[in-house]
């Protein structure tokens, strides 16, 4: 961020009615009488030099066009001067040399060539200099235009700058004549929503005579990048016509804020309002398809984007968000087909592999996936190592996972992030290296985020060590202060390890700042491909006798095969035939239930849930699967389980 020096502000004009007065000197100027046919062929020569300069490409090409312009005798022309400037600062052609030589040379600048150098320095920087600038033009009786606003409230909002935001907003109601601009009044609102002043933007907005669909998008985009989905739905109601931007802007909005059957309900209107789709808005309903994690849906977008003419053979983009998509509803050989199938390969699409490979545990895959790519020009990046630290976690890989990590930079010129120190410490946090763990998160060159702490805290649960559990919680509490799963996971670590004083404390903690659990939630599709959710000891299901009765006779037949709860899953201090009741309720138990009675014999189960399966679920989930000769899959909120014939295929490993 740029930081600039007081000195630098709008300068107050006493009498702002002067800015419209002529230069002084140019009172004086002698009119010489041209023809009118010589005037239309000036107007006309002009017009092609600027059609000339507008086709540039290289600096010489410029300099050519300017050697002609200086020959022509057009070396006063404001009108070509203005488009000579503006190439060359698109050319990234330093302001403060050539183009400010041609500025100079100009002796009575209209606003339009100032504007043209305010927005170069606007673009390039140093950006006190459009300041300076516009009060020069001012100070020398030159009126500022709309895109002098526009370039300045550009500039503010590139580097976040909102209190001489804030000026040059004053600017345009103290000059007046600017508060029915379109063009001013859109890049007001957007100065305002990069600083953060959302309130500020609506106001703008509110108060803005005439509107186009941008003002509204922008705002749109806003609300739904701040979560505020509520107020995007009801700006995104009151737009009179609603184009592709608009309605792509509220579907990634919900997919982007956990709301996917929203946005694909909104995808929905959009086709039936026949506004065209491109692939934005596509990628946008895949990534809300892989948040469902259903088939049913993951199948018909797939279609829907073949339909439009973005089909991930040719399309790279949509072809790398189809990969994520299948692996995260559970059909990761899919996932995979996708990807052997597309003509084009980039970062993004081996990455996506990667990274399904390893939330299904299939670290080895994984592993010579990547070893695939680095035979290829494509070079990892960020998210390819987090996919192969992951892979070495999940499958407890660790020295491969640490020679990895320690060569990432050094071999590929990807620095480590807080992210890869997080897979590195839930790495060593899984093999029960807690100590080495938490050495790790103590010497990184940068400040621990709470997902280094988490994977510390995860950790500490598995192998329960409440002393580096309490180290952990206490950073996350300071990071995460409304965080409730850290206070429940150190509750539980603390209730195994018997310090029921310990865990007494951290409830009551939790009710004084109103903290409410969430509900464990799991959702199983029909073979008709309807979504049944259930929560934890929810028995409001339609089929809730039939439920009960089947995981009953599941039960009993699991009972026989020597399955025993596992009642160190029941944090609570309650009675052993109580937490058996708890834990038979919960909502992934009931969803494999109704699994078993919706769909045919052989068929595979996947269960989506939205926390992290516990320890008795895992255990029945794999008795499940070898008493019913059925392949069940689970996806937590950590990773994949495949269970088949009595095995998971994390090896009992997450």
């Amino acid at each position: 961020m740029v930081t600039l020096s007081r000195k630098f502000s709008i300068t107050a004009i006493p009498n702002p009615s002067k800015l419209l007065q002529r230069h002084p000197q140019s009172t004086t100027t002698t009119h010489i009488f041209i023809p009118f046919s010589q005037l239309q062929q000036r107007k006309l020569f002009e017009s092609h030099l600027i059609s000339v300069l507008h086709g540039c490409t290289h600096l010489t090409q410029i300099k050519q066009v300017h050697a002609h312009i200086l020959r022509k005798g057009l070396d006063q022309c404001c009108y070509v001067l203005t488009k000579l400037i503006r190439m060359l600062t698109k050319l990234d052609v330093p302001v403060h040399s050539y183009p400010r030589l041609v500025f100079h040379q100009v002796k009575y600048p209209n606003p339009f060539l100032w504007t043209a150098l305010i927005r170069g320095y606007a673009t390039q920087g140093p950006f006190s200099e459009s300041v300076v600038l516009y009060n020069r033009m001012r100070s020398e009786g030159t009126g500022p235009v709309s895109f002098t606003f526009s370039a300045l409230f550009k500039a503010c909002g590139a580097v976040l700058d909102v209190g001489l935001g804030r000026q040059v907003h004053a600017q345009t109601i103290l000059i007046g004549g600017f508060a029915s601009d379109l063009y001013v009044g859109n890049t007001m609102i957007d100065m305002y929503v990069k600083c953060g002043f959302l309130e500020c933007a609506r106001k703008v907005f509110d108060e803005m005579s005439e509107r186009d669909v941008v003002s509204w998008t922008e705002l749109i985009v806003a609300y739904a990048k701040s979560g505020d989905m509520d107020s995007a739905r009801e700006l995104f109601s009151g737009l009179p016509v609603k184009d592709m931007v608009a309605w792509t802007a509220m579907v990634t909005g919900y997919a982007q804020n956990g709301r996917p059957r929203e946005a694909l309900d909104c995808f929905q209107r959009m086709q039936d309002s026949g506004v065209k789709t491109d692939e934005v808005t596509i990628v946008g309903v895949i990534s809300a398809c892989a948040l469902l994690g259903v088939a049913k849906y993951a199948n018909w977008v797939q279609d829907v984007a073949a339909r439009y003419g973005f089909g991930p053979t040719e399309n790279v983009v949509v072809g790398s968000a189809l990969i994520d998509m299948y692996s995260k509803c559970g059909s990761v050989e899919e996932a995979y087909n996708i990807f052997e199938g597309m003509k084009e390969r980039n970062v993004f699409s081996y990455s996506s592999m990667i990274v399904g490979f390893a939330m299904h545990g299939r670290a080895h895959a994984a592993m010579q996936l990547f070893h695939e790519m680095l035979k290829t020009e494509i070079r990892p990046n960020k998210v390819t190592f987090i996919g192969v630290l992951t892979a070495c976690s999940h499958a407890g890989l660790v020295e491969q996972g640490r020679q990895l990590f320690a060569t990432m930079e050094k071999c590929f010129g990807v620095a480590p992030s807080a992210d890869h120190y997080a897979c590195m410490v839930d790495l060593l946090g899984r093999a029960g290296r807690l100590e080495d763990a938490l050495e790790l998160i103590e010497t990184m060159p940068m400040e621990p985020h709470g997902g280094v702490w988490g994977a510390l805290l995860g950790a500490c649960r598995i192998y329960g060590n409440p002393d580096i559990a309490q180290i952990a919680a206490n950073h996350l509490f300071e990071l995460e202060p409304n965080g409730i799963g850290n206070y429940i996971l150190l509750s539980n670590i603390y209730a195994s390890a018997r310090r029921w004083d310990d865990v007494s404390r951290l409830r009551i903690l939790m009710r004084e700042k109103g903290f409410k659990k969430n509900p464990g939630c799991s959702w199983v599709e029909s073979k008709e491909g309807v979504v049944h959710e259930f929560f934890a000891g929810d028995m409001n299901h339609p089929q809730s006798s039939e439920i009960k009765w089947a995981l009953a006779d599941l039960l009993d037949r699991l009972t026989a095969k020597g399955y025993q709860p596992n009642l160190g899953s029941v944090t609570y201090d309650l009675s052993d035939d109580e937490k058996k009741r708890i834990l038979m309720n919960h909502s992934e138990k009931l969803a494999l239930a109704y699994g078993l009675l919706s769909s045919d014999a052989g068929c595979t189960i996947k269960i989506m849930k939205n926390l992290r399966i516990c320890e008795d679920c895992h255990a029945f989930m794999c008795s499940a699967s070898q008493v019913m000769g059925r392949e069940i899959v689970v996806r937590d909120n950590m990773r994949f389980h495949h269970f088949s014939d009595g095995a998971c295929s994390c090896g009992n490993y997450w």
